[in-house]
């Protein structure tokens, strides 16, 4: 893709702007105070558009709530990785059937990746009237222009064109209160993993320019927040289509120039794309944390040939290995995929095995999920899920007494943290996260909320440690 073809210009831009002051106008004019629901499923990279879409709401004159029931515009910002998260959203759209009886005006949105499906778009055209507007992540920039045009024509709009994608900068964002804060830096997959729909729904890999990123992080630093996690599909190819030479160690490295008191971090990366100029950047920082999600999803080349993840077992260890030479206190974390198609038994022991012999501290586990329109989706499958299950459970349970060890180690540690929420344990009311990003439920007061401060860990279990300020 040509970079002239990617970026949104300047006077489309300026067009939406104009859109949302017509939508902010039309209320007024009603003496209305719009209400809107943005319920958001699925990765981080949706959580960063759901808060895009507040912000252009906000601007529109909208005010916000979690219950459907209250509100004038109900969004649905959905996710297509799984199975279960797309029930999810087909079970919720049908729960809003009376809200929308009782409210005829409310207008119903479905977004996100699954809105970008075809077969889904079809499904909402014909079985859910109630879905007024429906568009996917490339039309998120456009967000008001189709807004506009529901409320204006009274007529349904579906947005899903199949296209590569853009980049829109300077739209306004509504961020959570707290310290922590998402940036996208790129959007897009140009990997085609054999089990994944997201190259399908979020387009080719396209990369921000560097100095927006580092400008966008300089002011999340200067408005104090201190928990900043930079997003994209493979964050590990960035700066490919850019054609100067520049990569995501050189963004990192930029980045770390800032000054602050702060903590960059950063997903999802691809094992093909890691290199050691990137763990050598990352253990010569200031503030890039030493935690590493790097997502193996299988320990069998056979299977990982299958899901074209283009590395090898040994590939992986070999980099594993390099990262633990250069940061011996690095937390590592992955995605592991039980019950690929055509997995045997011996096969999901190697993903085990695997997981032995790096001791991971925590794994985001799955028992594989078929995504409609993958070429896994056409794969012989002849396991059955009671297999899987079993293969499954002995993975969680060398995970776990995996996780339960790490974590025991911390036992009589003093470590930093940055005290980020609270928790309903009344004994540790204070939720905090090591640099590593282990959850560390802490005693203390909610002076402590958004300061770095040194914790002593007196105690553990498989998924948090538990300290108390020293």
């Amino acid at each position: 893709m040509e970079r002239k073809n990617v970026l949104v210009s300047e006077a489309e831009l300026v067009r939406q702007r104009d859109f949302e002051q017509k939508i902010f106008d039309m209320f007024a004019a009603r003496e209305a105070h719009p209400v809107a629901c943005i319920d958001t499923f699925g990765c981080q990279q949706n959580v960063a558009d759901g808060q895009k879409l507040m912000g252009m709401l906000e601007v529109c004159g909208f005010t916000f709530t979690d219950k459907a029931e209250e509100a004038d515009l109900v969004i649905l910002n959905t996710c297509a990785v799984r199975e279960h998260a797309e029930d999810r959203v087909f079970g919720n759209l049908g729960a809003l059937t009376h809200a929308k009886k009782e409210n005829p005006e409310m207008v119903i949105c479905l977004c996100g990746c699954m809105a970008q499906e075809q077969r889904v778009s079809e499904r909402i055209k014909k079985s859910y009237p109630l879905v007024n507007l429906v568009f996917g992540p490339h039309a998120l920039w456009k967000f008001p222009e189709l807004l506009w045009q529901v409320y204006q024509s009274r007529k349904r709009v579906f947005s899903v064109d199949d296209e590569h994608g853009t980049i829109a900068e300077g739209i306004p964002v509504v961020r959570e209160k707290g310290v922590k804060a998402w940036v996208s830096i790129m959007y897009g997959c140009n990997n085609f993993c054999s089990y994944c729909i997201v190259p399908y729904v979020r387009g080719r890999e396209r990369s921000r320019d560097p100095q927006c990123v580092i400008e966008e992080v300089r002011e999340l630093v200067e408005a104090g927040y201190k928990d900043i996690t930079l997003l994209g599909q493979n964050v590990n190819s960035y700066g490919n289509d850019l054609g100067i030479g520049y990569d995501f160690a050189d963004l990192l490295a930029e980045i770390d120039r800032i000054e602050g008191e702060y903590l960059i971090r950063f997903m999802s990366s691809h094992p093909k794309d890691a290199t050691k100029k990137l763990f050598d950047t990352m253990a010569a920082s200031r503030h890039v944390a030493h935690q590493l999600h790097l997502p193996f999803q299988s320990g069998n080349d056979r299977v990982l040939r299958e899901m074209n993840r283009r590395y090898t077992r040994e590939q992986y260890l070999d980099l594993i290995r390099y990262a633990k030479s250069v940061m011996p206190d690095l937390v590592l974390t992955s995605d592991v995929i039980i019950g690929f198609p055509g997995e045997t038994e011996a096969e999901a022991m190697d993903t085990v095995s695997l997981v032995e012999e790096v001791g991971f501290d925590a794994l985001f586990t799955f028992i594989y999920s078929p995504r409609p329109g993958t070429k896994a989706a056409e794969m012989p499958d002849p396991a059955t899920r009671a297999e899987k299950q079993k293969w499954f459970d002995k993975l969680l349970e060398v995970q776990n007494a995996m996780s339960a060890k790490l974590h025991a180690e911390y036992i009589g540690k003093t470590v930093r943290v940055l005290v980020d929420g609270r928790s309903d344990d009344a004994e540790f009311p204070l939720t905090s996260r090591t640099e590593g990003n282990r959850l560390v439920r802490l005693k203390g007061e909610e002076s402590l909320l958004g300061q770095f401060v040194d914790v002593k860990i007196t105690g553990s279990n498989t998924w948090a440690l538990y300290g108390e300020t020293v």
